[in-house]
């Protein structure tokens, strides 16, 4: 082994990439297990009002834990290119890649991916989170420590407090107030399942057209981002800008999602109460459901005529004592 190692320029190893978040993974268990407890009663509701149910569940824990990953996915905004670049400093290796750019509420994610994978006796394939709700200067002080590829230090230089974007103001304050609202529409949906379970219908119905309309404020809060000069990032012969990505068009979705339910709740209730009352009540029962559930009755006569006669029996020995 020598002093070099093949490596540019003397540096250790680069640290294994990213592969998956922790925090989204836990946040997918948690709603699985919730959802699959929720699941097994499933068989103990009769009739066609255990499908009902069950598209209930499902769509009530899908809107769930989508207002609770999307604070922690970095795809709100996008960019990637494939481009020439110079591979680290103190080399005039340079090699062809594609550098990614995913912006969350909490941070960045850069992505540098050799095309080749192997380049230069080395794996290039780079995955670093960068999050600005600390010392982002720290962080990138770090980065250069341990030697991560220009591509990725020039965007992060970007983020920093002294490059003249100014991107980490623009990023930080819009992924705060977005993030906010995200946590306060995750509220609104918890009551509105309350509601559901009590069952106070109309308001479960205003209650998910409120989170509805604060998913939609997340949105807006995280789109003033493109309401400034954006900056340009140019990394050898070619630049890129980020645009919305997956998590920006997928609250969009959740949010109609729950704007379309809260509407149909609110206006069924209103045309047909009762109706609305049996659908979201596991208690009521409908000889519709299953022909084998409801069938003849019989009733014990000698039962009958037992609970007649006592009342008059007791009554008539108090009047003589």
């Amino acid at each position: 082994m020598t002093f070099y190692d093949d490596i540019y320029p003397f540096y250790p190893p680069q640290r294994t990439s990213f592969i998956v978040s922790g925090r989204l993974l836990t946040i997918s268990l948690v709603f699985l297990v919730l959802a699959v407890s929720l699941l097994l009663i499933l068989p103990g509701i009769r009739g066609r009002t255990r499908l009902f149910w069950m598209f209930r569940i499902i769509t009530s824990l899908f809107i769930g834990v989508v207002l609770v990953a999307l604070n922690y996915t970095n795809s709100w905004a996008e960019a990637r290119m494939t481009t020439n670049a110079t591979y680290k400093s103190f080399s005039n290796a340079v090699i062809n890649a594609e550098v990614g750019l995913h912006v969350g509420l909490y941070g960045i994610n850069v992505t540098l991916r050799g095309n080749p994978v192997v380049q230069f006796n080395e794996t290039i394939n780079y995955n670093e989170m960068f999050s600005w709700h600390g010392a982002i200067e720290e962080e990138y002080e770090d980065a250069l420590e341990r030697g991560l590829p220009n591509p990725i230090l020039y965007i992060v230089e970007k983020f920093t407090l002294s490059s003249p974007c100014g991107l980490i103001f623009q990023y930080r304050y819009s992924g705060r107030f977005a993030s906010a609202t995200l946590w306060t529409a995750f509220c609104c949906w918890v009551l509105a399942n309350i509601l559901f379970a009590m069952p106070v219908i109309l308001y479960a119905g205003y209650m998910m057209m409120a989170t509805a309309a604060f998913v939609f404020f997340s949105m807006v809060s995280f789109s003033t981002i493109m309401n400034v000069p954006r900056c340009v990032f140019a990394i050898g012969a070619d630049s890129f800008v980020t645009e919305f990505s997956h998590s920006f068009w997928l609250a969009l979705a959740t949010g109609v999602l729950c704007a379309v339910i809260g509407a149909l709740v609110v206006a069924l209730n209103l045309l047909v109460p009762e109706k609305m009352k049996a659908a979201f009540s596991v208690g009521v029962d409908s000889c519709e459901d299953e022909e084998d559930s409801c069938g003849e009755g019989y009733l014990n006569s000698v039962f009958l005529d037992r609970a007649m006669i006592s009342p008059l029996t007791e009554k008539a020995t108090a009047e003589l004592f």
